[in-house]
């Protein structure tokens, strides 16, 4: 499922907080890693800089020694790895990169060279995020990790469903590493109360319909989850809610099962091609404080372009 795997690094202990993750992501599947990195040209930020050729061949060269230090500690440890030097504005180059590799899976960190911010995510990761329009990893820079390169197993993956086949697109891998890792794959289902906008409040009869709703809906998550639960062939633990607000029930789930990986298809059964993801995986880019690997279930062609994208395209080079 995940050939060829692509880890951005930027030369800092926070963006390197990565790497354990891709060596438990690679060896279930006998990855291969590319490690990157970008490195702006001999203009530095702005064109109208003056040139500085010697110190850009310095930056190129200090980043290349970096980055073979970086294969040689995964090399020892057997991962199947190498790297690659771009050149240029980080989240582009990652991207082209990406799509001209066929890469099956970047893995970022939230934060870098720049540091840790009030954000939840750099403005890189954002960006690279919501243009690579393939599977995408982030592992919260914030959140302590190991130092040992081999030595990160899962505990309990999450894995959000709504009963549609697109949310179930996430199935196959979450299998995969929960049984390689040996660890509970946690299939959770959120019954959304319905919305009855009203000024007033519902009379009586308004209220039964809607607990009824909720109760026939929660029935059937029951049985979907218990039917999923007999189906897959690893450890499999459920959890059912009912909530005004899934992301919020999801979150809360996260923390009370101790939860070290969530595991989300982009879309669910509201899924519109007009944007890369959906409003669960969108909330959990923003909110959530775990390693997060969301895959993408609709192909970057079927996508509607932003209208940002058709006014650079169309101004580009002028």
């Amino acid at each position: 499922m995940f050939d060829h795997l692509i880890v951005p690094l930027d030369g800092s202990s926070l963006a390197e907080c990565v790497l354990p993750h891709a060596v438990a992501l690679a060896q279930p599947f006998e990855s291969r890693i590319t490690l990157l990195r970008a490195v702006r040209g001999p203009a530095g930020d702005s064109a109208s800089k003056a040139t500085d050729p010697l110190g850009w061949q310095m930056r190129r060269a200090e980043a290349r020694a970096y980055l073979d230090d970086v294969v040689a500690r995964l090399q020892e440890i057997e991962v199947n790895a190498d790297r690659e030097m771009l050149e240029g504005e980080a989240a582009e180059q990652i991207v082209q990169f990406g799509r001209d590799e066929g890469a099956d899976l970047i893995i970022l960190s939230s934060h870098g060279r720049s540091g840790l911010s009030q954000w939840n995510v750099s403005s890189v990761v954002q960006k690279v995020i919501l243009r690579a329009y393939m599977p995408v990893m982030i592992v919260r820079a914030y959140q302590p990790v190991t130092g040992d390169l081999g030595g990160l197993s899962y505990n309990r993956v999450l894995v959000p469903l709504d009963g549609s086949q697109r949310a179930e697109f996430i199935l196959p891998l979450a299998t995969t590493l929960a049984g390689y890792h040996q660890c509970p794959l946690l299939l959770a289902y959120v019954v959304s109360k319905p919305e009855v906008p009203r000024r007033a409040p519902l009379t009586e009869e308004e209220a039964r319909l809607v607990e009824q709703l909720t109760e026939s809906n929660r029935r059937k998550g029951e049985q979907y989850l218990e039917d999923l639960r007999v189906r897959l062939d690893i450890e499999v633990e459920t959890a059912l809610e009912v909530s005004e607000n899934a992301a919020e029930s999801l979150h809360q789930l996260v923390e009370e099962r101790d939860v070290d990986l969530v595991l989300l298809s982009a879309h669910g059964y509201s899924a519109r091609k007009r944007w890369p993801y959906g409003g669960v995986a969108l909330n959990f880019i923003a909110y959530g404080t775990t390693p997060l690997l969301i895959l993408q279930d609709l192909p970057g062609e079927e996508m509607d372009v932003t209208e940002a994208e058709k006014v650079a395209r169309e101004t580009k080079g002028h």
